[in-house]
């Protein structure tokens, strides 16, 4: 991955990437990249932004990511509710949201947060309190930015079923799940 990111500097002068996978690797990977990125000197040409799950790094990585020039941090935010963190088997407390905003942005960094609403169990005060929390940690300064996108259940994952089996889907057209608006009754 180094020498691939040593192409894109020298053959095609790029001076920002994102890693737009599903979410960035952590632990030892992480460290030992960041490393690499500081040691060759690539931090001192390029910026680095990834997506990165909340509740996978310490205040220490956030650090350490900084140093190697890393800058915007998408967090799958999701759900203000614990209910829905835990349906949806996001392995995470509300609390460790805040924790990591607030340790992302003390180190330097620039946490984005996405949000979603529509899940078909939420009501319209728990849909608010994601919107609300979004909002909170912009004007904390504790997110640089937020988008919102309504939930879509993905064929084959446990939501599809749940959904499929409760007869709330409103479409089986695949291009409709493009996020742009709902595919299920909410």
């Amino acid at each position: 991955v180094l020498d691939e990111i040593g192409i894109l500097i020298e053959k095609y002068k790029i001076r920002e990437i994102m890693d737009d996978t599903g979410s960035f690797p952590a632990g030892n990977w992480l460290r030992q990249f960041c490393q690499g990125v500081i040691k060759r000197g690539y931090h001192k040409n390029m910026y680095l932004d990834c997506n990165m799950r909340f509740g996978t790094l310490t205040y220490e990585d956030f650090v350490l990511m900084n140093r190697a020039n890393f800058r915007l941090l998408l967090f799958g935010l999701e759900s203000a509710n614990q209910k829905t963190l835990d349906k949806i088997n996001k392995d995470l407390k509300v609390e460790r949201i805040i924790q990591d905003c607030k340790s992302a942005t003390r180190a330097g960094l620039f946490p984005h947060i996405t949000i979603m609403f529509g899940y078909p169990w939420e009501n319209y005060e728990e849909a608010l309190k994601t919107i609300k929390l979004g909002k909170w940690l912009l004007k904390k300064g504790l997110a640089y930015t937020m988008q919102a996108t309504v939930a879509i259940p993905y064929p084959g994952t446990p939501l599809f079923q749940e959904c499929k089996q409760s007869g709330c889907l409103i479409t089986l057209n695949w291009d409709d799940y493009d996020m742009k608006r709902p595919v299920m009754k909410t």
